[in-house]
């Protein structure tokens, strides 16, 4: 069987010197900084010069500023990494070039909604993986959708008079639209957060369950990666469903200690956010481009095959990128990324008997 195989190429110049740390970590810091003084600067303007801004909410804001100084910094010092380097590139490369806008017009919305929204990957694992990561996911950005902008000043809520359970929504000041507290969109709006609460109750504790059951799950945890973001999900979600339990049944008693305890828990989950697993949501979207690369690589049917059997591998396009982040990386066995992975096996068994355990030949 006829195999494709990279063309010979001239010596490659040698990789590129990775960053000093201190030019990484001072490069980091500038962004992230300056990205929260924009955060900043956005509240400001968004509030009207703090006129809309609740002073209550100040725990809030600060929490949602150092949340983006974390994000940015981990994300600036993530992506100065050869391999996580080559892939932003490559993946941003994909997603702006206009051939492949004009060959694969739908390609990058429909890897936006399925690999992103719908993360169809997971439901190929578990359906009960998937049907949980979907209320985790779809819970927290409900919940980040309404809580956010209200931090914020961004969004407010007035009263239309003092006759009538009429309000009015204003977006920047501007009005955007009226409703009445005891119609459908005034219940959704005052119990979208519930609503969240609840998604995000099912999905963590289907996870937390899977983590104190599941064999191979609880062999990997580690408590600070992988329960405690759990953990702080949950929190967050029954303090805020107290808050609405205590103002419906019981005229508000234990409210102020619940907002409070409620307060605590939301500053030091989005605090930790940047640095604990849940990071990999912002990770997440710089893989759709990836994604688009490797599709428009095998729309053109440049598919790669084993050296040794023959079997394809991936496409031309994406062993080459592979090939270059492991230069990249001064790792000396780059050609064996055109080698399947059973071959890499019995290669690896192989050098291991001949090399290791010469006396069992």
């Amino acid at each position: 069987m006829a195999t494709t195989s990279l063309p010979e190429e001239a010596p490659p110049a040698p990789p590129p010197e990775p960053a000093p740390p201190r030019r990484v970590a001072l490069r980091a810091f500038l962004a992230a900084t300056g990205v929260s003084l924009l955060l900043i600067l956005a509240i400001v303007l968004g509030s009207r010069g703090l006129r809309d801004f609740d002073s209550a909410l100040v725990p809030y804001a600060v929490a949602t500023v150092f949340l983006t100084f974390g994000v940015v910094h981990r994300y600036t010092v993530w992506i100065s990494a050869p391999a996580a380097a080559r892939l932003f590139r490559q993946g941003w490369r994909a997603a702006l070039s206009w051939h492949n806008l004009r060959r694969l017009p739908t390609a990058l919305p429909r890897l936006a909604v399925t690999y992103l929204g719908f993360q169809k990957f997971l439901g190929a694992r578990s359906h009960a993986r998937w049907a949980a990561h979907q209320l985790l996911f779809w819970g927290c950005l409900l919940a980040a959708a309404i809580t956010f902008p209200l931090t914020w000043g961004w969004f407010t809520f007035t009263a239309v008079g003092p006759d009538g359970p009429g309000y009015r929504m204003r977006l920047w000041g501007i009005e955007v639209f009226g409703f009445t507290y005891d119609s459908a969109l005034g219940w959704a709006l005052y119990h979208g957060l519930d609503l969240a609460a609840v998604m995000v109750i099912g999905g963590s504790g289907y996870f937390l369950w899977r983590r104190m059951r599941d064999r191979q799950a609880v062999t990997g945890q580690r408590f600070g990666y992988d329960l405690v973001p759990l953990l702080a999900l949950i929190t967050v979600s029954v303090t805020g469903l107290l808050l609405t339990f205590s103002e419906i049944a019981l005229q508000g008693g234990g409210y102020q200690f619940l907002s409070v305890l409620h307060m605590a828990s939301v500053v030091l989950a989005l605090v930790y956010l940047p640095f604990g697993k849940f990071f990999h949501i912002v990770q997440r979207p710089a893989a759709v481009g990836m994604q688009l690369f490797k599709l428009v690589s095998r729309t053109d049917g440049e598919i790669l095959h084993c050296r040794n059997c023959g079997r394809p591998i991936d496409t031309a396009a994406y062993v080459a990128n592979l090939r270059g982040t492991m230069r990249d990386l001064h790792l000396d066995f780059d050609s064996w990324a055109e080698t399947c992975p059973r071959c890499k096996r019995v290669l690896r068994g192989g050098a291991y008997l001949s090399e290791v355990k010469r006396g069992f030949r």
